[in-house]
């Protein structure tokens, strides 16, 4: 492990000391190495260097008033039945609705699917989180039944290729 030295303004100490207090650090290194995780995951993802597959959440939320806006993503999602494994749907409120799409797929084909719905005029917000995974081959048995081959989803570890 190294040890190193930064310098960081009033300021946005105080915005760590509050992001400390509010998820339960103890100490300020495991803050910084868990920051520093996730942004050079968000980095490695925004530089488009994410290959292979992965699962995904996508959440939007969007007015379901909009003219023809449910049947349109509705009809997206069925386009791309491959990539979706599962909608939750939720009402909000008089005029907004929430879904939560579980993705899976190759990570390019997941963003330009959530890129895609989440560009729709109506839709209000939406965020997508991707894990990336590895789903080999494997043959093994299940509960004394032969051995053959299927498929196990490996979330790979961060920042690997």
């Amino acid at each position: 492990m190294q040890r190193i030295t930064i310098t960081i303004d009033d300021d946005l100490m105080g915005e760590v000391g509050r992001f400390m207090q509010a998820r339960g650090y103890e100490a300020r290194s495991e803050v910084f190495r868990d920051l520093l995780r996730a942004g050079l995951e968000r980095a490695h993802e925004d530089s488009g260097a994410a290959a292979g597959e992965c699962v995904a959440a996508l959440t939007y939320v969007y007015d379901h008033e909009m003219r023809g806006l449910a049947a349109r993503l509705c009809d997206t999602g069925h386009e791309h039945h491959d990539l979706v494994q599962a909608t939750l749907h939720v009402h909000l409120n008089h005029e907004s609705c929430m879904e939560v799409a579980i993705l899976r797929g190759k990570t390019g084909e997941v963003r330009h699917y959530a890129g895609h719905l989440i560009a729709e005029r109506g839709v209000r917000h939406g965020r997508l989180v991707t894990v990336p995974v590895e789903t080999p081959d494997e043959a093994h048995a299940h509960a004394g039944d032969a051995a053959q081959a299927h498929r196990h989803i490996r979330v790979r570890q961060a920042g690997s290729t």
